[in-house]
């Protein structure tokens, strides 16, 4: 394993997480945990099959992944993040709120999954809903996997999945839709853009106005 050989607590953590690939693998398994290594492959465009498998080795070793042999019907190995893996969260929101403002100069054809609206979503509601609000909110950008978002007095927390009863759906362009969010554009705006509103839009509260943050583009 390549090591800074540094007595400092960044330099141990680069040396664990700071390959190229490694903070998105756990980025995957943070938000859909207990993948299998085609749904790693499928959620990481542009990564070579053989280097997922050497990150996911290392991930190993250093205990931040692990596997499990799933039996039938699914007899398949599914990888899982363990505690340590888990306690990175507050860490990829953190990476993802510093380069919120670099999205701007995002190219159009930068490639998007909508599981990743997960936590742009939980880190832009968070501000804008009011305190122990209770409600849910869908959102499907384009015609990808939609994302759920929950409040409650416990706080806002996003989900991959489709929400049942939502009380604000949200479905259209991925960019559009994190504007939204964001407090960058209103409701009337959003709409224009190709956003389908169902529900009261005033529920997301009001306008953060922050820059773009983790998994937007």
């Amino acid at each position: 394993m390549r090591t800074y050989r540094q007595y400092c607590a960044v330099a141990k953590a680069l040396d664990v997480l700071g390959d190229r690939w490694t903070l998105l693998i756990v980025r995957e398994l943070l938000l859909r945990d207990g993948l299998r290594y085609t749904d790693l492959l499928a959620g990481l465009p542009g990564i070579a099959t053989n280097l997922l498998a050497d990150r996911l080795r290392h991930l190993e070793r250093v205990g931040v992944v692990s596997r499990e042999d799933a039996p039938p019907p699914v007899a398949t190995t599914l990888y899982h993040l363990t505690p340590r893996g888990q306690a990175l969260w507050p860490v990829l929101k953190a990476l993802g709120s510093w380069g919120g403002p670099l999205l701007a100069e995002a190219a159009e054809d930068d490639a998007f999954q909508g599981h990743w609206l997960a936590l742009p979503a939980e880190t832009l509601l968070a501000d804008r809903l009011v305190a122990g609000s209770h409600l849910t909110i869908e959102l499907q950008a384009e015609d990808r996997q939609p994302v759920t978002v929950a409040a409650s007095r416990e706080g806002v927390r996003a989900v991959v999945g489709p929400a049942g009863r939502p009380d604000l759906r949200l479905r259209g362009p991925h960019r559009a839709i994190v504007r939204l969010l964001a407090g960058r554009i209103d409701a009337a705006q959003a709409a224009a853009a190709g956003v389908s509103v169902e529900g009261d839009p005033t529920l997301l509260g009001g306008p953060p106005h922050r820059a773009l943050p983790p998994g937007a583009a």
